[in-house]
Order: C-alpha cells, then structure tokens, then sequence
C-alpha cells in the first residue's frame, strides 16, 4: 500500500493545485499569512504603522516579514528568497486564428521549457484580467486546448529529430471551426470573463498562460515522490512560506520574498533585479528611525537564503552530473555552488548554511556541475548583488526540471520547510 502522504507533503500538493500562475500562488500564500496572524500592508501609502508580522503583495511576488519584539543594535536580518513562476506558454494578445480547421490561439515560450514535454496535454488557460477600473482578477479555466505534434508517419525525422518551430509548431488547438464567424470571435474571452464574473466590456487587460490540466500526484511504489507542474519553484515557495509560518519570534527580522518573472531574467518591478525587497526593507528600518548608514550595517549582519530547485541525479544520464558530487531525491536539501558565482553561496554564506542545517537536525547535499556544463543560475546573485547581503544559494532536488511535469521527493519538501525555519531563526 502507498505511504500516507506526510502533513507538508500533503499540503504542499493543495499548494500547487491552488497556483497554476504566480498570481495565484501569491493569493494562495496571501490566505496562509492571513490564518496565520500576518497583516496586509498597502505599499501605495505612507507606513505610520507597520504590524510586527505583515506582508505586502505586488502582481506575482510578495514579501512577509515578522519583526522582533524590539529591536536592539544586534538586530539583524534573515531572509528566505524564491520565485513565484515557471517555464511556460503564454498567450499572445488578439492571437486567435482560423486555420485547415481548428480555431488556434497563438502562443510565445515564456522561460526555457523543455518544449516537447508540452505537446498533446490537456492545457488550460490560468493568469489575471485587469478590468477597466484597473482591479485584477484570477482566472483559471477548465482544461480545453492543446498543442498537437505531427505523426511520425508524416515526418519520420521526428523519432530522432524533433525541431521545433515556435511560431509554427506552437500554436493551441482550442476548437474546431465549424461555425463560419470571424476567427477573432469573443468566445475564448467570453469564457474568461465568465470565470472572472465580468462582462467582456469590462476586460482592459490580461495576461495569460497556458498551464498543463494534469493535478499534482503522489507517485512511486511507496507514493515516495511527487510529480507535477511548477515544482520549479512552488517546491521553494511553499517550503519558504511554510519555514515563516513555523518559526518563532526571534531576536532578528525574519523576511520571506517570493519574486516573479525569475524564469525570463528578474527584470520587472517584481523581480528580484527590480526594487521591491530593497523598497520594503529601508521601510522597516524607517519606521525603526533607522539613518542610512543604520540601514547599511543593518543588510551587512544579515544572511539570506535563495531557494531555488537543484538538479538531481538523473538514473539515465549520471553522465551529465559531476562523476563525485551527486545529490538524489530524497537525499534532504541541497546547497549550490559554482566557482563562476553562478549561484551565490561562498564560505562564509555555506557556513550560516550549515549552522542552520544543524540546528533543525537537516542532513544536507551538495551541487556541483559537471566541469563541462556550465549550468544554470539563480536569484541567489542578483539578491546578494542588489543588497550586499551574504547568500546561500539551496533547493529540494529535482529531476525532469523544465518540463510540464517534474519530479521530487516528497519527504524532501518537509525537511526544507524545517530548514527554512531554522534559517530564519538563525542567531548568528
């Protein structure tokens, strides 16, 4: 018989079905702070106020803070950083067209999915509608469309071979076009105007992706693993939110920042290249009477923690990992280094990281590349960059990263939520 699913491995799969979009995931998480004792702070005026524990919300990111009882001159600042987004197809504005048929809607690659793994899955449609008083609404419809590969029978290249045109290949079926009316037609936007409870006179704006329809499951002989889309980040995001709403009040200001737009490059006004920790963090420390050079030393006492997904050993290609150096699923959470300073961790940021490790009871991996692959990135250094502050970069191991539907350990999502806990109660 499976395992029963441990209390965060459960929870954590709620999390994911809750946020097919980063505007999602930050409504989910809204929810959570609130049942949590957290405060809304409206960031648009003065701070003649600021609740010991709040957050603010800006489209798909958020930060959350919870302040000490007083602050003294041994305040300092703990932080625990991810993204909000993930590889996707998103939908291109007054896209729709008739073609041999169908009724499609025109597509652009947002991130760097593994494209393939898009192909012949139930999509559905999932983002924001900004209507004409500039109020947003979620919206997530039921699974409708999809993006059909050609039969090998028609091109046999494609058993070894499948190039991918993305202007031409990626295109979703939504229906078929029987009816003769325009290809531009209200019947896609009627269908998210009724998901969003507002007539189609009242859409302004939208921003929208298609998201696979498959739910989160736990999978394996012992129900071990966890498959699904958006691991990469929610398998940060919650385990961040989760270490927040578990740790207790501390001597230092204990911060959860969960950007958005990390998978196309960070740069927008909820990016983590953009100025929104930076913004609320000098808040804080006005409201403290902090001076600048106050607020300076205050970032340099701090340590930060960027949680992003790390590359587990694949069975099939160990040859792509380094030959020593091979964290597993289910191994516990994994820290991140690479010489290039791709990812932020040095020695003094690894051994706050260890210290944390130790203090919640967390056996650790370790990440290397492959000498030769350079890898991927993180937010870990535009954080310590932006901030100056000392970064580790970490993540729960995972396998089939990018695609439409990843794979994790499902134990390893409670023992990074500890260890986010521990990280932000970290005393020095």
């Amino acid at each position: 018989m499976p395992a029963a699913p441990d209390a965060h491995a459960s929870s954590f799969i709620d999390f994911i079905e809750e946020s097919p979009t980063s505007y999602h995931a930050v409504a989910s998480m809204v929810a959570r702070l609130e049942a949590g004792g957290f405060t809304s702070v409206d960031e648009t005026v003065a701070w003649h106020g600021i609740p010991g524990s709040g957050f603010v919300r800006r489209d798909g990111a958020l930060i959350a803070w919870r302040q000490p009882a007083a602050w003294t001159t041994g305040t300092a600042l703990r932080i625990v950083a991810s993204h909000t987004d993930s590889p996707a197809l998103k939908l291109k504005p007054h896209g729709a067209l008739t073609k041999s048929g169908f009724r499609l809607a025109e597509t652009e690659v947002y991130g760097g999915p593994i494209v393939p793994s898009w192909f012949d899955r139930d999509l559905a449609l999932a983002g924001r509608l900004i209507d004409t008083s500039g109020v947003a609404h979620l919206v997530r419809t039921p699974a409708f469309a999809r993006v059909a590969t050609l039969a090998v029978h028609l091109d046999r290249t494609l058993r070894t071979d499948l190039s991918v045109d993305a202007q031409r290949d990626l295109n979703a079926i939504v229906c078929l076009d029987q009816t003769g009316e325009p290809a531009r037609d209200a019947r896609l936007a009627g269908l998210l105007a009724e998901c969003a409870g507002l007539n189609l006179d009242q859409i302004a704006a939208q921003e929208l992706f298609f998201v696979p329809a498959e739910p989160p499951a736990q999978i394996g002989l012992d129900g071990e693993l966890i498959a699904s889309y958006r691991l990469d980040n929610l398998a940060s995001v919650y385990p961040g939110l989760a270490g927040l709403l578990e740790a207790g009040e501390s001597q230092h200001v204990q911060i959860l920042a969960a950007f958005d737009h990390e998978e196309i490059g960070s740069g927008s006004p909820s990016g983590a290249s953009g100025p929104f920790l930076a913004q609320i963090l000098r808040r804080l420390s006005l409201a403290q009477g902090y001076s600048e050079d106050d607020h300076l030393a205050w970032l340099a006492r701090g340590f930060a923690l960027s949680a992003d997904v790390a590359h587990g050993l694949h069975p099939n290609r160990a040859d792509r990992h380094d030959p020593v150096v091979q964290p597993v699923l289910g191994g516990g959470p994994v820290l991140k280094w690479s010489a290039p300073m791709r990812y932020a961790s040095d020695a003094v940021s690894t051994a706050a990281w260890t210290r944390a490790c130790a203090a919640a009871g967390i056996d650790y991996q370790v990440f290397v590349n492959n000498s030769n692959v350079p890898g991927g990135t993180s937010l870990g250094p535009l954080l310590a960059t932006r901030l100056g502050v000392r970064t580790v970069d970490a993540g729960v191991a995972v396998v089939s990263m990018h695609s439409a539907r990843e794979l994790c350990s499902a134990a390893d999502i409670g023992r990074f939520a500890e260890l986010s806990a521990g990280f932000l109660q970290l005393d020095q």
